[in-house]
């Protein structure tokens, strides 16, 4: 076995044999290792499960492995370790990609842990997801808000448990933000400075270190983040508990992951919990050209409106 590294994020503890420069390094000594991710063989597993591969995975109640093309399978297991066996030559952003996606989505459920799909920010002490499918813009409205001085806690992938009071929180996830070119055109900055997510691909990742929370924070609201085929934004508070949990299912991180994991129940649980603790908006904005800033500011003058944020 290689030199494990040893890191911290999503309020977990990991050694990997694989290097993840977007975590922090673990400064403590001799720390409890809450996640293991290693190297291995898997490619005999995968083929004597042949059978099971639905949609290139391999789901049960207490693992989840999936194949990458030209890039190596993928383990993971009781919520407490992530196998790879990498294709060779290793394609490590390809890698690190998954670790901290798909892999990071499939630990957090295992955990019971909600992955929502989106950022969130911190604002007067207070955490706000943004969620949305691909493309919505969830991380350039968060790198808007960063840009006006407030804290990230978490891109892409947003974990929400709750705690001993059944007030939900976020956990912080690592300071770094993906944005694809167009955003980083707007906001005027360089796309040489930053390293491409993948090789050719047109999304980049940016560290935040300096605008980044590092504790939990309570969670005060979720925004849902859609394209809408006017010149107008649209924000509005969604009133009904059934939208409510739809809305968090439809944006939970890799929701199909839930019924072969046997997490139905617990999913609507959860979520059932979390809306009586928060507010849900949701905000249409014209895809027909960039409005971030406008966005920014309804956002602000709501919350504070609403939610009296700056109390």
């Amino acid at each position: 076995m290689q030199d494990m590294k040893i890191y911290e994020a999503f309020g977990f503890t990991f050694s990997s044999e694989f290097s993840l420069p977007e975590l922090n390094k673990s400064e403590r000594l001799n720390p409890k290792i809450d996640i293991v991710i290693e190297k291995d063989e898997l490619y005999s597993l995968w083929s004597e499960q042949e059978d099971l591969i639905n949609d290139g995975f391999i789901i049960q109640r207490n693992s989840v492995m999936f194949f990458v093309p030209g890039t190596g399978i993928f383990l993971i297991q009781g919520g407490n370790k992530i196998i790879i066996s990498p294709l060779d030559p290793i394609k490590e952003d390809e890698i690190r990609l998954y670790t901290l996606g798909t892999c990071m989505g499939a630990i957090l459920l295992q955990r019971k842990i909600l992955p929502l799909h989106g950022s969130a920010v911190v604002i007067a002490g207070k955490a706000y997801a943004i969620i949305g499918d691909s493309g919505a813009g969830k991380s350039t409205l968060a790198s808007a808000f960063i840009r006006r001085g407030y804290q990230l806690l978490t891109d892409d992938v947003v974990p929400v448990s709750l705690n001993s009071e059944n007030i939900p929180v976020v956990t912080p996830a690592y300071p770094q933000q993906k944005l694809w070119k167009e955003s980083l055109d707007y906001f005027g900055m360089e796309s040489d400075n930053f390293q491409p997510i993948i090789q050719r691909e047109t999304k980049f990742t940016v560290p935040v270190k300096s605008h980044f929370a590092s504790e939990s924070i309570p969670l005060a609201g979720v925004i849902e983040l859609v394209k809408i085929e006017t010149d107008e934004i649209k924000l509005h508070s969604l009133q009904e508990n059934l939208q409510k949990l739809n809305t968090l299912l439809t944006h939970t991180y890799r929701n199909f992951f839930l019924a072969d994991l046997d997490l139905i129940e617990w999913h609507f649980s959860i979520t059932a919990k979390i809306i009586d603790k928060i507010h849900l908006y949701q905000l249409g904005r014209p895809s027909s050209h960039f409005t971030v800033e406008d966005i920014t500011d309804l956002l602000l003058e709501t919350l504070n409106r609403e939610e009296k944020v700056y109390d």
